[in-house]
């Protein structure tokens, strides 16, 4: 019976550390450092949690007030929810591959070293530059046209997709974090990145697919005919965008860090919202 409890608690914990890195939910618990790999399990557990709060801000909003008007209130609420972390991790990374790179053709590994370091520092700064502006400003609004779109579609894809949108970002940053190394030794995203186990991305998988089969379950009549190949070939988009983004951000900064985490967990969730309006069109 207390290894039940212990059990039970320790999973919980690390719950709560989710919780805690990933919603400005005031959940307050002491930190050690070979914990906070483990509470990536529950990652998609916490988009799982949002997309259901999200689909309850909307539905109270729509009987409120106007669809369009809706879908505001729930993308701000969204952000709130989040602490505007992403938005500022979009911002910082976007600010930073802006910066005008030296000679790449003839740039010695000094030259190249001295670029990742401006760009890393530029990241860094509390300034936000007209591109990090242009970025954020540009993410919203594809989230805004894109959930409006969305929404003259029939009404289990246009709830579902509200719903999945925080769920698979969760997902990407896991896959980002596994393939990723850091790019600098100190900030948040160090402690996760590259620590990460193929444990930790069974989990977030496995539930992410339990997720698809309880829609499916429960929703297979109001569910577009063949939708769960859509499930199937959007998560692998998804890996592979956040393998590419891996890569991009290796290149450009030697590594990851949370910014770049944070800004690929926003721009995963608009690729996640035109996948939704691509296969929408092409199967018709």
């Amino acid at each position: 019976m207390r290894f039940r409890i212990r059990s039970f608690n320790y999973y919980f914990r690390h719950q709560c550390l989710a919780f805690q890195f990933l919603t400005i939910i005031p959940v307050s618990i002491d930190v050690r450092p070979d914990e906070i790999n483990r509470s990536v399990s529950y990652f998609v557990v916490v988009g799982l949690f949002q997309g259901l709060l999200l689909l309850t801000v909307l539905n109270l909003s729509e009987r409120l007030f106007h669809a369009d008007l809706a879908i505001f209130i729930v993308l701000l609420s969204y952000i709130l929810l989040n602490g505007a972390l992403h938005l500022d991790g979009l911002s910082d990374t976007f600010d930073a591959i802006a910066v005008r790179s030296a000679t790449v053709t003839f740039a010695t590994n000094g030259d190249r070293q001295a670029q990742v370091e401006k760009r890393l520092s530029v990241m860094k700064d509390s300034y936000t530059g007209p591109i990090g502006v242009t970025s954020v400003v540009s993410v919203i609004f594809l989230k805004y046209l894109s959930l409006k779109n969305i929404s003259h579609l029939i009404p289990y894809v246009y709830y579902s997709s509200v719903f999945l949108m925080p769920v698979v970002s969760k997902l990407a940053m896991v896959i980002a974090m596994f393939h990723g190394r850091p790019a600098r030794a100190d900030g948040l995203g160090q402690l996760f990145i590259g620590r990460v186990k193929r444990k930790e991305v069974f989990i977030n998988l496995f539930t992410l697919f339990l997720i698809y089969i309880l829609l499916y379950a429960l929703f297979l009549r109001y569910m577009p005919e063949r939708y769960w190949i859509f499930y199937l070939l959007s998560t692998g988009v998804l890996y592979l965008f956040s393998l590419f983004w891996t890569y991009f951000c290796n290149k450009r900064f030697n590594g990851l860090t949370g910014d770049t985490l944070g800004a690929l967990s926003e721009l995963s969730e608009v690729i996640f919202l035109l996948s939704v309006i691509v296969w929408s069109r092409l199967s018709i």
